[in-house]
């Protein structure tokens, strides 16, 4: 996976328990277009320090232009900010 480093806006779910779950991601290309990705399946959920700050990091995987993509989220609970990390 390629690191990209990129600051996303994302539709998430939370339930009672404060869990997380991204539902859908937004990124802007290369060519200034939007791309729309539904995250089909969290696949691992931990969390990590990440230069100081506190991240919760998901491992997902969607189908991306019909293919299979993985990738990795970071969402940093202190500034409630939502990256794509890897891809």
């Amino acid at each position: 996976m390629k690191i990209v480093a990129k600051e996303i806006e994302m539709i998430s779910w939370t339930d009672t328990k404060g869990v997380i779950t991204p539902l859908r991601l937004r990124i802007v290309r290369e060519d200034e277009s939007l791309q729309v990705i539904k995250v089909d399946k969290v696949i691992t959920r931990t969390q990590e320090k990440f230069a100081g700050n506190l991240m919760i990091v998901f491992n997902c995987q969607s189908l991306v232009g019909n293919v299979e993509k993985r990738y990795e989220l970071k969402y940093e609970i202190s500034t409630c900010k939502w990256m794509l990390f890897k891809i």
